[in-house]
């Protein structure tokens, strides 16, 4: 479907569009978003995990998602219950989110690639007491012994093949009832679904307190405000990100068949769309850097969201593959907030995320608090209905992060006279590695373990393929040389301790580190009037100095 054809298509101005969204009412839950789809379109597919061939009808679905439901409550997981889940993108994921769903208890999503201290980490933090987990995650969790917080071996399920030591999570689907599962007491909007864990600037992860009425707002709002229809929509990154549980229940409105990779490559992903006739999907600019191929044009795709891709091959992208490609900006504290509307041909390589969505309203302050002009920089807030709750057992957390009933994002953006947001940079210190969000202190932190280290920071190196990754600065005990703590150690001592992708690239040691006049390091001063971040540190993936 070509952009002339698609920008052809009459839809409603796009306040009315938003208005439209505002006005209706929400599902009373998500299972009954699903128990929706299924009577409507009970035949189609609602997902198609076209690697390993596994689908299942929205009909289908239902009575499975019912099925799991009543196996979770005979073992003893109830309204309110916190159960992590840790697996790979397989339909065991979703499933066993929709099922914790119908009964009222919480899901806690688990990184595949965390090591077993950042496993001890949610499962206490959370408060944690069923594991759904994928055998392939095993070694990390049975490092642990004791079992951290409330966790038991006897309420732990696994997927996939070995574990023999645990239940079988398949077992769960093997009782009597079905689709018509019905909990003990109804589910309500602002009931907990989820505690999603996002990386924050002081150190380990914060659970976002999300509810029903967050996702199934999220997703509508993503759904509706293009006006426009989608029968197979592609989910590319893991389930335990916020995007592909959205995705899936944008289907659900959709009445549309969630098609899911294993995971994300750039290299593929455009046969994947051309494959699964994709209208709409995240669209990866890595996607771009790959080689030009003559079907590139040869899509159906109606739509794509892109985030921070550069200006200046935005146009490049849309003509390349003939597509509508449109800025957006999200958090998972508050999930999807601007965007640009898809009629909004003039903006196209602006570098702006658009404006404000349905259940939204955005502003700019300065570091006064007070909101700032046109073309002023400062933090941008956000409010409206259905953002996190707070962050699970850290009030004070919650606190800092609203002005009131405000949300403070941490990122410095501008507006322009006719109200379009531009992001500007970051307030918070993190990392964004491929998709991945980390958070400097965390690396730090792990850093400081090291005896023979007295200082340690972190900042990004920006880097073409992964966006940026992450660079090391290091001042050793007096008396000590690289010799003492070398660059392999480092790097040893840190993937034990940290999923990979946070683990840092580059390496630099240092007889000092700037500091503020109260005596925190100074990073931007030890970066500035650097032209070449790279220079004079240790590549570990080079493995040599540069």
């Amino acid at each position: 479907m070509s952009r002339q054809h698609v920008l052809s298509i009459p839809v409603p101005p796009v306040e009315q569009r938003i208005r439209t969204i505002e006005a209706e009412p929400l599902p009373p839950n998500i299972g009954a978003l699903l128990d929706a789809a299924a009577a409507e379109v009970p035949d189609r597919d609602a997902w198609n995990f076209f690697e390993t061939g596994e689908r299942i009808t929205y009909a289908a679905l239902r009575e499975q998602v019912g099925r799991l439901a009543g196996g979770m409550a005979r073992a003893g997981i109830r309204r309110g219950t916190h159960v992590g889940v840790m697996l790979p993108n397989i339909p065991a994921m979703p499933m066993t989110w929709l099922a914790l769903m119908r009964i009222g208890a919480v899901m806690v999503p688990m990184n595949i690639a965390y090591t077993s201290r950042e496993i001890t980490y949610i499962i206490e933090n959370g408060d944690v007491e069923w594991l759904v987990i994928d055998t392939s995650c095993l070694p990390s969790l049975e490092k642990l012994s004791p079992l951290p917080g409330k966790l038991a071996a006897a309420r732990i399920f696994v997927t996939g093949d070995g574990g023999a030591a645990y239940a079988r999570w398949d077992s769960m689907l093997a009782g009597v009832g079905g689709g018509n599962f019905a909990p003990e007491q109804p589910v309500a909007l602002d009931d907990v679904a989820n505690i999603q864990y996002t990386s924050g600037t002081t150190g380990f992860p914060k659970g976002c307190i999300l509810s029903h009425r967050y996702w199934l707002t999220t997703s509508k709002v993503n759904a509706r405000r293009d006006g426009m229809t989608y029968q197979h929509i592609l989910c590319a990154t893991p389930f335990f990100y916020m995007d592909p549980q959205w995705l899936l229940l944008m289907a659900f409105h959709q009445r549309a068949t969630l098609v899911v990779a294993r995971r994300q490559s750039p290299s593929r992903f455009m046969g994947w769309v051309r494959e699964h006739k994709i209208n709409f999907c995240l669209l990866p600019y890595l996607v771009f850097k790959q080689p030009p191929t003559p079907e590139d044009r040869d899509n159906e795709l109606i739509k794509c969201n892109i985030y921070g891709v550069p200006k200046g091959i935005h146009a490049a992208i849309e003509e390349r593959f003939d597509l509508i490609a449109r800025e957006a900006f999200g958090m998972t504290e508050v999930g999807t907030c601007l965007f640009m509307p898809i009629e909004a041909t003039d903006m196209v390589g602006s570098g702006s995320c658009g404006k404000p969505g349905a259940f939204r309203e955005a502003r700019i302050v300065g570091e006064d608090g007070a909101p700032v002009p046109p073309g002023g920089i400062g933090e941008l807030q956000l409010r409206g209905a259905a953002m996190l709750q707070g962050y699970y057992r850290n009030p004070e957390a919650t606190a800092a992060a609203f002005d009131g009933e405000w949300f403070r994002t941490g990122d410095l953006f501008r507006q322009d006279e006719r109200g379009y947001y531009y992001i500007v940079g970051r307030v918070k210190d993190m990392i964004r590695r491929a998709g991945e969000n980390i958070a400097a202190r965390e690396v730090e932190v792990v850093l400081m373990d090291l005896p023979q280290i007295i200082e340690a920071t972190v900042v990004p190196v920006p880097d073409e393929t992964r966006g940026e990754e992450v660079k090391a600065y290091l001042v050793l005990q007096p008396g000590l040389t690289p010799a003492d703590l070398s660059p392999q150690a480092i790097i040893g001592h840190c993937a034990a301790r940290l999923a990979r992708f946070k683990v840092p690239r580059y390496i630099a040691y240092a007889t000092e580190l700037p500091k503020t006049p109260s005596g925190k390091i100074a990073k931007k001063v030890l970066i500035q009037g650097i032209d070449d971040l790279k220079t004079g540190s240790y590549d570990r993936i080079e493995e040599k100095w540069l």
